[in-house]
């Protein structure tokens, strides 16, 4: 099978149709057209469209999942040392992205800094709302504050 229509596609990746048409009109996927004016992707964008629901899912901005994918070559299907050379650009970003979620995982049930508890009755982690000098926001989640 040399290429997929809209339907295998999404069946194959998991993604509806109508996102496969969005991602196509933000052009982190690419298709062809058959005589018919049907599309057809190469089997190659399977793999993009996975690396997109991925980091979509942890919260990657479509923009930056684009520049990301824009690295990759344009006139033929990405190799592996193609994809490790954008893994190796996302590796800091990713283990950030870790350390956040698990300070997430371990705050969320106690104070974050948001205010919301702290203003009035957190007297241990923000007495009078302290955190609040250190700018908007959950101010023990933020990297900046570690």
């Amino acid at each position: 099978m040399d290429s997929l229509t809209i339907g295998e596609l999404s069946a194959r990746s998991g993604v509806a149709p109508s996102a496969l048409r969005y991602y196509e009109r933000l052009g982190l996927i690419r298709a062809g057209r058959s005589g018919g004016n049907q599309r057809r992707y190469e089997r190659a964008e399977l793999r993009r469209v996975a690396f997109i629901r991925i980091a979509a899912q942890i919260g990657v901005p479509l923009e930056e999942i684009k520049e990301a994918l824009d690295r990759l070559p344009d006139r033929r299907v990405p190799t592996q040392a193609d994809w490790a050379r954008l893994s190796a650009r996302w590796h800091d970003r990713l283990d950030e992205r870790i350390r956040l979620l698990e300070r997430l995982r371990d705050k969320l049930t106690g104070c974050i800094g948001c205010g919301c508890l702290s203003l009035r009755r957190c007297t241990l982690i923000n007495p009078d709302d302290w955190l609040a000098t250190r700018g908007p926001g959950p101010r023990l989640l933020l990297a900046d504050d570690e």
